[in-house]
């Protein structure tokens, strides 16, 4: 089998059902949701296999999640049955719960960085969020777009930003606060800390 198929030569990709310019919104989310994946990749590779055990799992789920969403996105047939279900969403929420137990407490902005799989992890993040708009901007133009894929997103970003915070924690690397951040964010383990 040949990787070059020469089909996409004059601009045009095949959808599942249709085929469409490469730059139609489609294409433009999926393929986000495409270098969303490659960085969660490249995170996981960075990361200790035994320290990240926990979260080696999370990503490679998501990776296969985020190949479900891009299916969903690429769906153009009549008649379609998503990939993507509330599932995922939920799972997300409750490993977001159970890394904000863990988590330092959070009062001002942070910078993105750290180690190294917290930077990418950070990327992962923004990325998402690109991908969100472009989810949300496909959604003002169709009205065949799985709604599941934008709730997910969203909650996908927040476990990004938890992640890369609990990855420097467990290597022992501070947050790197915004310099003129005021404090934006009131959490139970600030409130008891400048209680005591």
């Amino acid at each position: 089998m040949k990787i070059y198929t020469k089909t996409g030569d004059k601009g045009q990709t095949s959808l599942i059902g249709g085929r469409v310019d490469k730059d139609d919104l489609r294409v433009e989310a999926y393929g986000t949701l495409d270098e969303l994946n490659s960085f969660v990749g490249k995170a996981m590779t960075e990361l200790d296999t035994v320290v990240f055990a926990d979260m080696l799992v999370d990503l490679e789920a998501i990776q296969n999640e985020l190949f479900d969403a891009g299916t969903d996105l690429a769906n153009v047939m009549k008649e379609r049955h998503y990939k993507l279900s509330d599932e995922p969403v939920e799972v997300l929420e409750q490993r977001i719960d159970a890394l904000m137990e863990e988590a330092p407490p959070l009062e001002k902005f942070i910078l993105p960085g750290g180690s190294p799989a917290a930077a990418t992890l950070h990327i992962a993040r923004t990325v998402t969020r690109r991908v969100e708009r472009q989810t949300v901007t496909l959604m003002k133009a169709s009205e065949d777009v799985s709604p599941i894929v934008a709730r997910y997103l969203n909650r996908l970003s927040d476990y990004f930003f938890v992640a890369a915070r609990i990855v420097n924690a467990r290597l022992n690397i501070a947050d790197n606060e915004y310099v003129r951040s005021a404090k934006v964010f009131r959490t139970e383990k600030s409130e008891k800390k400048s209680d005591s």
